[in-house]
């Protein structure tokens, strides 16, 4: 395949053809940078994980430079982390058994322009390479601007695609901001439970982050365990571990929504009930 970046590479964790690595994928996720994915698309990992008929693919838009440096790596180049990052990727696909992981080595500054089309072209490729039935990635209420430019280029490529070959699911996930202000009916509940030990493996390979000083491997599950405990005040948990997503599906099946304005829709009905909720039980004067 041919992307805009001569970096981007292809990495095919059991060494089978670029045809059959790419056909089998039924389950894509989408991240901005390397570790995203395993941050916030688990669930479709878990889903393939060790599965015949399913299989997982990464895709990672942006090419590891740039980030927090410190520690054992605080005297290392840019290149040099893109270099450690991208095998920390590379490594995590190999442990979840990933069907093919696609690394598009972005700029971090150009994902982040409206104006830069380089990213959403190479998703439109990869996309009708792998036809997924499910697409993860970031959701578009996330505070990270690169994460918010990778969602938009996202859907912009899904809907170039014939309908026909359009993933039949999408998923916001959650990264730099969870989803549990969402109304309870408007939540996608991806149940990651009893596997811990899986993703405890995953968030760990990325070790240039980890010792940053940013403990992102204890956060993301920590994070699920509490989305379990506090997703219901009156009942058991129905789950040890849980990630929230919002469901983009519509926008991409329909090119006259808005992706702001689903958004607006959803921040409306938080707003309107707590402000029902304070309401009921206040003595208006």
């Amino acid at each position: 395949m041919r992307f805009h970046q001569s970096t981007a590479q292809v990495f095919i964790p059991d060494g089978k053809s670029v045809p059959e690595a790419f056909s089998r994928i039924t389950h894509l996720g989408i991240g901005a940078h390397q570790d995203d994915l395993e941050f916030m698309a688990f669930h479709g990992i878990l889903a393939c994980y060790r599965q015949e008929t399913k299989w997982f693919g990464g895709v990672t838009c942006t090419n590891g430079a740039g980030g927090v440096q410190c520690g054992r790596y605080a005297s290392h180049s840019d290149e040099q982390m893109r270099a450690i990052r991208r095998e920390e990727q590379n490594l995590a696909a190999q442990i979840g058994q990933y069907g093919a992981m696609f690394h598009l080595d972005h700029p971090s500054s150009a994902v982040k322009k409206a104006e830069e089309t380089e990213l959403r072209d190479d998703l439109i490729a990869v996309l009708h390479a792998t036809q997924p039935h499910v697409v993860y990635t970031h959701n578009p209420a996330d505070k990270h601007e690169t994460h918010i430019g990778v969602v938009v280029a996202v859907i912009e490529a899904i809907r170039d695609l014939p309908m026909a070959q359009r993933p039949r699911e999408v998923y916001g996930c959650e990264v730099w901001r969870d989803l549990d202000w969402m109304p309870d009916d408007s939540k996608v509940v991806h149940d990651v439970g009893g596997r811990d030990h899986l993703a405890a493996a995953l968030n760990g390979v990325f070790d240039s982050q980890i010792t940053s000083n940013k403990r992102y491997d204890l956060g993301v599950i920590g994070r699920r365990q509490a989305n379990a405990t506090f997703f219901e005040s009156h009942a058991a948990d129905c789950s040890e571990s849980i990630a929230f997503a919002m469901d983009l599906a519509p926008l991409a099946r329909d090119e006259t929504l808005d992706l702001a304005d689903h958004v607006d829709a959803l921040i409306e009905q938080f707003r309107l009930d707590v402000r029902r909720k304070l309401l009921a039980r206040m003595r208006r004067r």
